[in-house]
Order: structure tokens, then sequence, then C-alpha cells
């Protein structure tokens, strides 16, 4: 890990943590000829495209009724039942960003307001490769079925037997899935954005994936709505020095076993306790994670501790890296939330750990990542709907601005606008 100083941050936090802005031309100009097969060629280019990238043959690319029954008997009673309390849990939060249509009369004869329907058909894709990731099925669909989306198509790349990770499949059974489909990568995003024979095109797509996917989404952005472009993913760990080393170290490497490119961060105001992280980072490592050689990587290439002077220092600090994971290792932790601007989630206290949230608490983990929490947020069930406006005026109120709305559409050279109004009042001959 760099142990560097809140003097080392100033004008180079975007070269120190390697926020290249710069289009991947090879990887575009790949992911484009994905996307032109998939709409000249339907089901054939995904099955020989899935031949191509996961190495199986897939005849049948719907998962069916009876591989979903199969996957329940196959996974473990005890997975299951936390994935039953996880939905639930995921269910209530997400019950609480209901949006309700709304009207007010502003005077009388006139009413204003917003119209909030859901958007009827949402893809949702699920990462595979390195891990399956039941919670991330729970996280992306149940928002959308909270929010009353009618038809939503899961796609997942399949492994080498041609078949869905059990433990996905529950969670998709669990969570309210309506359709699942056998195919991963740059190809199931143009699937789900244009259609093929057996997968009918959606109006919106959310989830994470790796640098194929992310572009894929980016391509076909416009033909549909995406959620977000999601990067590596990241923690940041605010600490006065007063938590323990071995928690800290912990928590930085529950990000770091994601994927080689995480980003595990910690900020802190005690140059002594940074020491005592950055060595117990490495004992972890090498006494007892499955995934050291990923969690290595991450850590040695992105990890980072920043040295502070004081708190002040520290969120200023954290504010510009505007984190995905943002955890505030202080006593009366809540008491500091006010000063945190900008970070996806923020967990509050040394029993609240980023774990806590990717599985379990009910917030959704599928966040911005690479500094966007500036300006994005979770998602959530405000992701699946749509507004429409409300505007009824009646023929005293509409008279009463005629003169105001005619001044307008004449001042924009729009005359079909101003003779839209005046018709209405012109006595008729």
């Amino acid at each position: 890990m760099q142990k560097l100083t809140y003097r080392d941050s100033i004008g180079q936090l975007d070269r120190l943590l390697k926020r290249n802005e710069a289009d991947q031309q090879s990887t575009r100009d790949g992911v484009l000829a994905i996307i032109d097969r998939v709409k000249a060629e339907g089901d054939a280019a995904l099955r020989a495209l899935t031949a191509q990238f996961d190495g199986c043959t897939v005849t049948n690319l719907k998962v069916s009724a009876e591989e979903i029954d199969e996957a329940f008997a196959a996974a473990d009673p005890k997975l299951v039942t936390a994935i039953e309390k996880a939905a639930d849990n995921i269910r209530a939060f997400h019950k609480k960003q209901l949006e309700t249509t709304w009207t007010y009369e502003p005077a009388p004869g006139i009413t204003l307001g917003q119209h909030i329907t859901p958007i009827e058909r949402v893809g949702v894709y699920v990462p595979g490769g390195k891990a399956a990731y039941p919670s991330t099925v729970l996280m992306d669909t149940i928002p959308a079925v909270v929010a009353g989306v009618s038809a939503i198509a899961m796609v997942t790349p399949p492994g080498e037997d041609g078949k869905i990770n059990p433990n996905i499949l529950c969670a998709a059974k669990i969570a309210g899935v309506s359709e699942i489909y056998k195919v991963g990568g740059a190809q199931a995003i143009a699937a789900l954005a244009y259609g093929t024979e057996t997968i009918a095109p959606v109006h919106k797509i959310v989830g994470p994936g790796n640098i194929f996917v992310a572009t894929a989404k980016k391509e076909v952005f416009g033909k549909v709505a995406i959620d977000m472009i999601a990067g590596p993913s990241e923690v940041l760990v605010l600490c006065d020095g007063s938590a323990d080393p071995e928690w800290i170290a912990a928590d930085l490497l529950s990000q770091a076993e994601h994927d080689e490119m995480a980003m595990p961060i910690l900020v802190t105001t005690d140059d002594a306790f940074a020491d005592a992280v950055i060595d117990e980072v490495y004992r972890q490592i090498k006494a007892d994670l499955r995934r050291k050689a990923i969690a290595k990587s991450a850590v040695d290439h992105f990890g980072f501790v920043f040295v502070c002077d004081d708190l002040d220092e520290a969120f200023e600090l954290a504010g510009r890296v505007a984190p995905e994971h943002m955890e505030l290792a202080l006593p009366d932790a809540k008491a500091y939330l006010d000063r945190v601007q900008n970070a996806g989630a923020i967990f509050l206290g040394s029993y609240s750990p980023e774990p806590l949230g990717d599985y379990f608490a009910g917030p959704n983990h599928t966040l911005p990542t690479s500094g966007t929490a500036k300006f994005s947020s979770p998602l959530g069930t405000y992701d699946f709907i749509k507004r429409s406006s409300i505007i009824e005026y009646g023929e005293a109120n509409l008279r009463a601005v005629a003169d105001d709305i005619v001044t307008f559409a004449e001042a924009e050279g729009l005359d079909a606008h101003a003779k839209s109004i005046e018709r209405r009042f012109r006595k008729k001959v």
C-alpha cells in the first residue's frame, strides 16, 4: 500500500487514483462488432459468442422452471434462508423510496403535478466470472419489483457446463425475476437493448459488469436507459486512530478481494495507526484469504493510506475521493454525518462494516464509483419509474395568461405556438 500525506493529494488525486477518462478504443471497437453481430444474427450470435467467450454450448437460452427447481435442490438451505432474510430487508428499505402521483392547485381552476408510472420492461445484468453474486441479483431486481416493473429480464454468463450457478437462480426466484437468460458479456447487453428471437428488448438496463459490459452499456445508451457505468469497487475508511487496526485491515480487504483493480483507501489522522493497519493488511492476506492473489494485487497497486493533520483535512480529502463506500470508524460517528458530502454509501461506527451493506442491511449495494458519487446516487426504486408532468387549466385561467404566452412565442419566432393560444379566444365569424 502507498502511504502518503494529505499534501501529496493536493492537485494530484486523480493521477494518484489513476482515473483515466480516455476511451479504450480497441475495447470499444470489439464491443461495437459484437453489438452489430447480435443485431444482425440474433440468437445465433448469442450462442456462437457464448461458445467463444464462455466455453460452453447453450441450446436453450432461457432458463426453465425445472432448472430453477434443480437449483433450489442443489443450494445450501442455510444460504437460501440468508437470501430470503436479506430480500426482506432490501424490500422493506426500498419501499420507503416509493414515489406516488401528486397534484396541487396553485389557484382555482389550475391543477399541476406529476404522474408516476413504472418502466414496463427492465433488463438486469448479473456478473459471472471470478465469482457468483446472488447479492447483486437481490439488489438490482428487488427495487424494480417494488417500483412495479411488470417484466424483469435477467442475463448472466453460464458456466462451462452451460448452466447458471444455482445460488444466482435461487436469488432470482426469491427476488421476483420473471425471465432469466444464459448469456453474458457485451452480447447480453446488445440482446437486451435490441432484442433477439428469444429475448424481447427492454427499456432500461441495470447492473454491474466488466469493461466489455460497461462499454456496451455506454454504446446502447439512447436506445435504452442505463443506471450507471460501474468501475472497480472501492472503500474509504476514515479513522482517528482509535479503531482496531485488525478490523480496519479486514474492511479494506473486503473490497480488495473483489478485483485486482479494486481500491482500498485509509484516511487517518494517526501516523502510527496507519503503519499498524498496513502491517495488518499484509498479515491477513498471507494468513487467511482464499483470494489472496487478487487482494494482494489490489492492495499493492491501488491501495492508499493518507495521513492527515486533523479531521478537517481527512473529511476534505474524503470528499474529493467521493468513494463508493465510506466507513466512518470514529467514536460517535453519527455526529460527523453532516461532514460527508460525497459518498455512495456511508457506514457509521465500528459495527457497521461494508459487508453489512453488501449483503444484508437493506440499502442498495449498486453504488456510484470512480468519483461519480459527486453527482450520482445508489440504485433505487426511483431508477425504475418515470415522471410525467400534469397540467390542467380552465378556460378563464388560460385566458388570463394568454398574452404572456403569446409574448414568449413571438419573441422566439414561433407563430404556431402563439396561434395555438389566440385561436381559442378569437371570435368565430
